[in-house]
């Protein structure tokens, strides 16, 4: 099922909500440069990496902010592949209980340093969330969450219809998973900036030589971990699952549009060709048709599982 409503970023809200959501903002602003002071001192050579963690980190908190405000303060949280664990913490600073499964695996060497220097200080200041260090396929917690979610990390699990249903038994009955990610189906691999072709094979095999070059932490790890995800396939896997549906939203397309023009470090992982383009879309506010696309045609996927309010505790 496609919904076509808006829902976390670029839903429009009340004025209280959008009061309440810019001041956690503001909190996570102070948190993130605490943080890099942290990183200044004692890791410079991280703080181009911190900056692109930090600006994921921002736009996940906006990503889930309507999801977070249906829910009271105190309530569990599961962060799926919580990366540098940015967002994780803030969480906990704003007074969430949170579980951050992130396993350090093939194409995330390189975060081993800056989880560390972040975990460190998230324990000094009282904002450690519970870690496990295992993949999200082996998520053994259940009926416990009350909402759980994952940024830019379904294409890189190794088992997208066992981390449905491992995440799925770990919701309470009639809570929601929400993630978003590429959609494979449209022809276009965001990590590597290339054209796909069809499959992961041909396009590895025209584009090896940009894809193994390409100047980003462990590109070869990165590739390998890909799994080519797409709206079919979560729909089908979602089918196979008792008491879970899975419905997607249209409208985050248009919100990553806009931040293409206003966050220049997330434009700059983009080609200037790329860059024009939006920014004429955006500039003629044309991208807001983008809603109007199926979603299995958009690049991005906006998933909501939700657990049947129902289900049997197990």
């Amino acid at each position: 099922m496609t919904e076509a409503v808006a829902g976390g970023v670029g839903r429009t809200t009340r004025f209280g909500e959008d009061f309440h959501i810019l001041s956690f903002m503001d909190d996570m602003d102070e948190w993130i440069a605490d943080v890099e002071a942290c990183v200044v001192k004692q890791a410079p050579d991280l703080l181009s990496l911190f900056a692109t963690y930090a600006g994921e980190a921002r736009f996940g908190r906006q990503y889930i902010a309507t999801d977070l405000l249906c829910l009271p303060r105190g309530a569990t949280l599961l962060e799926v592949g919580a990366g540098c664990f940015l967002l994780s913490c803030q969480l906990v600073r704003e007074g969430y209980q949170v579980t951050a499964v992130e396993p350090t695996g093939s194409g995330f060497s390189h975060f081993n340093r800056m989880r560390r220097l972040i975990l460190e200080r998230a324990q000094c200041l009282g904002c450690l969330p519970i870690v496990l260090d295992i993949p999200a396929e082996r998520l053994s917690e259940r009926n416990c969450f009350d909402f759980a979610f994952s940024i830019n990390v379904m294409e890189h699990v190794k088992d997208i219809g066992a981390t449905l249903a491992s995440i799925g038994v770990g919701l309470k009955p009639g809570t929601h998973y929400r993630f978003t990610c590429p959609n494979y189906l449209f022809p276009y691999e965001p990590h590597f900036n290339i054209p796909t072709l069809f499959s992961k094979g041909l396009t590895e095999r025209l584009f090896r030589k940009r894809i193994f070059t390409k100047n980003i932490p462990d590109p070869m790890g990165t590739w390998k971990s890909i799994n080519w995800i797409d709206v079919r396939t979560v729909s089908a896997l979602a089918k196979r699952l008792p008491g879970l549906k899975v419905s997607f939203k249209r409208t985050l397309l248009a919100s990553t549009l806009e931040r293409m023009v206003l966050d220049e470090e997330f434009a700059s992982r983009r080609s200037k060709w790329v860059r024009t383009g939006i920014s004429g879309l955006v500039r003629l506010r044309l991208h807001y048709l983008t809603a109007s696309v199926p979603a299995m045609f958009q690049p991005i996927i906006d998933c909501v599982m939700t657990k049947d309010a129902a289900a049997k505790a197990v």
